[in-house]
């Protein structure tokens, strides 16, 4: 999976969210309680995690998300992007002021062990 590399280069916070629903209107924060903030080594594994994620194809379930990131260069900034994950389509959709166009919507395959290790470390955060 592809993450915008600018902003993985200076993000320095990594806000993991439980989502409760679907935003109300398109590039709007995925509402939900966090579970966790990842920092320092935590967040770049995370991220290096996430990168890993090998490509699928789509998947129909409707998109349900269940869980999200926010991306933070600084703890007080808005986020850098927020990349919303449904383990059942296999497809991540991502937001915010550093995704382009093309990395908006990806698809991963999430039978693969990065995906289950994705998953685990979600669910350790939950609040």
């Amino acid at each position: 999976m592809q993450l915008p590399a600018e902003a993985v280069a200076t993000a320095v916070l990594l806000e993991v969210v439980r989502i409760s629903e679907l935003p109300t209107k398109r590039g709007a924060p995925y509402p939900g309680r966090a579970g966790a903030h990842w920092i320092g080594s935590e967040a770049a594994d995370a991220l290096a995690l996430i990168e890993s994620l090998p490509a699928s194809e789509q998947h129909r379930c409707g998109f349900s998300p269940g869980w999200s990131i926010r991306a933070y260069a600084d703890p007080l900034d808005l986020a850098l992007f927020e990349a919303a994950f449904c383990f059942s389509c296999h497809e991540v959709r991502m937001h915010g002021t550093a995704v382009p166009p093309a990395l908006a919507t990806q698809y991963f395959d999430a039978g693969a062990p990065q995906a289950h290790a994705l998953l685990a470390l979600f669910r350790e955060a939950a609040p």
